[in-house]
This record gives C-alpha cells, structure tokens and sequence, in this order.
C-alpha cells in the first residue's frame, strides 16, 4: 500500500528570474526568497515560503531557463522546452504544476505505473543552499512533459533537509489547490494511487487552481490548461 503523500510545492513558470520576480511582487505584494541553479536541468529558481492549514512544509517555486547555463543533455522538466509554454510565459508568469512528497517515492510510482499512468523514472538531483546541499529524487520523464496538464503531480522524496524549513515566514498563506479535469473520476483515481492528500479535484478543461490569503487580499492563480 502506498503512504501518503502531500503537495510539497507549486510551480510558476517564467521566461526569466527577474520576470518572475516582479509578477510575485505585483501579485502577492511579497518578494521571492533566494532559491538557486539546477546544473542538471539548466534551470534556476526562487523561492517563497507558503503556510497553510493543510499545507505543512509547502513553498512557491518561480523557474526559469538559466540563461547562464549550458543547455542540458535532456528535456527540461516541467514541460519548459514546449513551444506552448514557453510563448504563454513570455507573456506572464503562470501556474504550470505542482509537486507531491513522499517518503516512498519509489512505491508512488509503481502505483501510477500500475494504473498504466508513467511519471518518468525517479532521478537524483542537488544544489547548494545557505544551510547546506539539498538533495533529492524526482520524477522526470525523458520528454520532459508534465502528466495530464499539470494536474497529476511530479513526485519527490527529500534526501536531508527540507528547503522550507530554512524560510522566512513571507506572510502567504495556500488556501486551496483544485485539479480540473475533464474525466475527475480518472484524475481522483491516480491521485487517490499516490494517497495524495489536500487536493481537490473538479470536472473542467484540464487546470490547477490554487488559492492563497496575501498581504494584497486573497489571490486565486489558474494555469488555464496550458
């Protein structure tokens, strides 16, 4: 039987760091923490703490192509190479997925696998942080594309320390995060094969909502199915 697993962090996709840096600001009032460079994706991040009810050790990621950084040997994740995607955050920063943690992160993807569902194989990745190296194993697939729109999560396993424990508290609160779908029934299966908790999940175009209480009032994103 699979453990439990719960959303570790969400994902707002730009075309640059600094892009990204100024929608947060403009759209929570708050500016991201520091984050950091993924060497094995050519990707960089920054990073903003989230409480929550429901949310323990939750936090925001804003990612980008590390202009700096040689491009890699594989498909980025989160779908970052897509023409799609990249021409829909040229534009603004948006909501593209999020990610579940798990202590089992192994037995996770068996059970999406046995639902004929393929997260991509578990991956270790690492970088420096003010408290140390993180380390940690995710899901990529080798064409680096997102399940589902986004709406089935990537799934991760911490190796160490956690980076949220290291935040500041930044004043941001996740109140809800809702997968649409147009077939929920099958979406609720593969989430409830993960025990993925504190999710809902509605019937739609395929999206993520999610809800937060800010310092600028409450704040709802949507990744509008791209």
């Amino acid at each position: 039987m699979t453990r439990a697993s719960v959303v570790d962090h969400l994902v707002v996709a730009a075309a640059t760091l600094e892009q990204g840096a100024q929608w947060c600001e403009a759209t929570f009032g708050v500016a991201p923490g520091p984050g950091g460079a993924h060497a094995l994706m050519g990707t960089h991040n920054r990073l903003l703490r989230l409480d929550g009810r429901h949310f323990s050790r939750c936090y925001l990621e804003i990612i980008a192509v590390d202009p700096r950084a040689a491009a890699p040997g594989r498909a980025r994740w989160f779908d970052l190479d897509d023409p799609r995607l990249r021409a829909a955050i040229a534009l603004e920063p948006r909501l593209v997925h999020f990610v579940a943690r798990c202590d089992q992160a192994g037995h996770a993807v068996d059970a999406l696998r046995q639902r004929g569902i393929d997260p991509g194989e578990l991956v270790r990745a690492e970088r420096p942080a003010a408290g140390g190296l993180l380390q940690w194993d995710i899901t990529i697939r080798a064409d680096g594309q997102r399940l589902h729109h986004g709406t089935v999560p990537s799934l991760i396993e911490w190796n160490g320390m956690h980076p949220a424990d290291a935040m500041p508290a930044s004043g941001l609160e996740l109140l809800a995060l809702v997968a649409r779908h147009p077939d929920p029934d099958a979406l609720q299966a593969a989430h409830a094969a993960i025990g993925l908790q504190g999710v809902g999940v509605r019937e739609g175009e395929a999206a993520l909502v999610a809800t937060f209480a800010t310092p600028a009032g409450r704040v709802t994103l949507h990744s509008g199915g791209i």
